[in-house]
């Protein structure tokens, strides 16, 4: 059966930039807002805006984004017709087995685009935080009569330099692509989202690799070279929250944002939800001592503490005396008595022992990672 659009969800990234958060599972499994991770938005965006195909390709540490991901039943994605399908590297006949770029990942993945006969396919990254209607984008697309539309957002000029950068025309053509540029001429950030005909990209991929093999990445080499032979590129502007998380101070602000009752991002909306896999556990519990404000807590969490400015997600346990302020604490973490937490992220199944201090500042958050103790753990805890 041929599927109008496919899409392609890039979750292979390492994520060096997040340090001790990534050392063992890739960027796009991180989690975020209590109760979500990170790729939770891109799935949920395709399932909202009725994508029922979604390839998800990984490389780096796959293990926890497979099994979160699994058939893609959480986010609606397992019907008859569609699914989510892991894609993962593989030793081909010329020898190649990892992705060299991202277009690289959608020419060692034709296969799988080819048995879904796709006439567009949209192309994501896995690790940003967002809503997004992809069929307003698609009509968008359409209406240009584009080769290729590429999602674009306005960022404040004198941060435009770290950015692959579009500059259009009063139509919204893209006349010129800078990577990066240090004098930028326009505030067009690319998002890392793109929609091609898919047998316009196909044709450029398979060429490419039979003669100069350079297509390797999107935003370096496809989008010039699509410029440099006249194709109808076309940016789309998008003027939504918008969350590039690949730092860990990017990643605890998103975090810390996301406690705003008034966030963009409109987390208890019902007409476009943010769907997870998410374990059942049992109802959180604090005690007569715990003080909680301004705080999601999740499912499981025990607080005879006081929290306040942060976000608890499952199964979180602090114990008497203890402070967490302007904190994120992941699943599973055990904090002790008379622990001091304050501008942190605490990563999952960590144990931070009594009298423990874990203390950043804004500009240099504080991280422990996943399964870290931290303090000495006598034979009471």
């Amino acid at each position: 059966m041929k599927e109008k659009i496919i899409a392609m969800i890039l979750a292979g990234g390492q994520g060096t930039r997040l340090g001790v958060l990534t050392k063992n599972i890739a960027k796009p499994a991180v989690p975020f807002g209590g109760k979500y991770r990170i790729i939770d938005f891109a799935l949920s965006n395709c399932r909202n805006s009725d994508i029922h195909q979604v390839g998800v390709v990984t490389q780096y540490q796959p293990l926890q984004l497979n099994k979160h991901i699994g058939n893609g039943a959480a986010w609606g994605l397992d019907s008859r017709g569609g699914g989510a399908t892991i894609l993962q590297p593989y030793s081909s006949a010329d020898g190649e087995k990892w992705f060299k770029g991202t277009a690289h990942a959608i020419y060692q993945n034709i296969d799988f685009i080819d048995s879904k006969s796709p006439e567009y396919v949209l192309v994501l990254s896995g690790d940003h935080i967002y809503k997004m209607d992809y069929s307003i984008m698609l009509a968008y697309h359409q209406e240009k009569n584009a080769s290729l539309t590429v999602g674009v957002i306005p960022v404040p000029l004198k941060e435009a330099s770290r950015f692959g950068i579009m500059n259009t025309d009063a139509t919204g053509r893209i006349i010129e692509f800078e990577e990066k540029p240090a004098e930028p001429k326009s505030n067009l950030a690319s998002m890392g989202i793109y929609i091609f005909n898919w047998s316009k990209l196909r044709r450029y991929l398979v060429e490419d690799q039979a003669k100069e093999r350079q297509l390797e990445d999107f935003g370096k080499n496809v989008i010039p070279a699509y410029l440099k032979n006249g194709e109808n590129c076309f940016a789309y502007s998008f003027d939504g929250y918008w969350k590039d998380v690949g730092t860990i101070e990017s990643l605890w602000e998103a975090n810390m944002e996301f406690l705003d009752l008034n966030h963009p991002l409109h987390i208890r909306e019902e007409d476009w939800r943010i769907y997870s896999q998410t374990p059942l556990s049992p109802p959180q519990f604090v005690t007569e001592t715990g003080r909680v404000s301004d705080t999601m807590v999740a499912d499981g969490c025990y607080i005879a503490g006081s929290v306040s400015h942060s976000i608890l997600s499952q199964d979180v346990k602090i114990g008497s005396h203890a402070s967490v302020k302007n904190s994120l604490v992941m699943s599973g973490v055990s904090i002790g008595k008379n622990v001091t937490i304050d501008y942190a992220i605490i990563g999952e199944n960590a144990v931070i022992a009594d009298n423990a201090v874990v203390v950043g500042e804004k500009e240099a958050i504080a991280t422990i990672g996943y399964d870290e103790i931290v303090g000495r753990i006598t034979d009471e805890d």
